[in-house]
């Protein structure tokens, strides 16, 4: 073989070799746009996946949030409704234990029409009294004791002053016009009370 026909045989072989090169190079760079593209789908579908998931969340948050409203605002109703139920028959207890003084009043006025002892008269409205007197001590309200006391604005309320001629009776209640009552510890009818000076 002659220097030139070697010359040619190592020119063509590297030119194969480069050629085998970039053709290499080219499928590097294909499968290096391919794992890009790979890798840019995965992060596109992972996003998706967070946004899809974010999605789910935000819709059970909104629908949470729905029940609860709606669960307070039949909380509030239920709440009112009991309220203006209390408020409305707070007082059954208290006219129920009242009913059988007033039929012993309604007995009283019945015998009052065919008697002719004034004395048993006055002696069955005497128990009537009594017995409402018990009632009213059972719920609490007791009467404001007041002739003989000093006058407390607390508990009194003045109507008039008269004179008196015991000294001892000066500045004290010497007359009741209306008795006081109280219910517990609070006032709900002050006595109106004549005072001596």
């Amino acid at each position: 073989m002659s220097k030139k026909h070697k010359k040619e045989e190592i020119e063509q072989e590297q030119v194969n070799q480069q050629t085998v090169s970039t053709d290499s190079n080219v499928t590097d760079s294909k499968a290096q746009a391919d794992e890009g593209k790979e890798q840019a789908a995965q992060a596109e579908q992972s996003k998706d996946d967070k946004v899809a998931e974010l999605t789910a969340q935000l819709e059970e948050m909104k629908d949470k949030y729905l029940r609860l409203t709606a669960e307070f605002d039949n909380y509030r109703k239920r709440t009112l409704k009991e309220k203006a139920d209390l408020l409305k028959y707070s007082s059954e207890e208290v006219l129920k234990d009242l009913l059988p003084v007033i039929d012993d009043f309604d007995r009283a006025l019945k015998a009052i029409e065919t008697a002719n002892d004034i004395n048993a008269v006055r002696d069955g409205i005497a128990l009537i009294v009594n017995k409402f007197n018990d009632f009213l001590k059972a719920k609490g309200v007791k009467e404001i004791e007041a002739i003989g006391k000093d006058l407390d604005t607390d508990l009194h309320e003045a109507i008039t002053k008269i004179p008196v001629q015991e000294e001892a009776q000066k500045g004290k209640i010497v007359d009741v016009i209306q008795k006081g009552y109280m219910l517990h510890d609070k006032v709900m009818r002050f006595s109106k009370v004549v005072v001596g000076e």
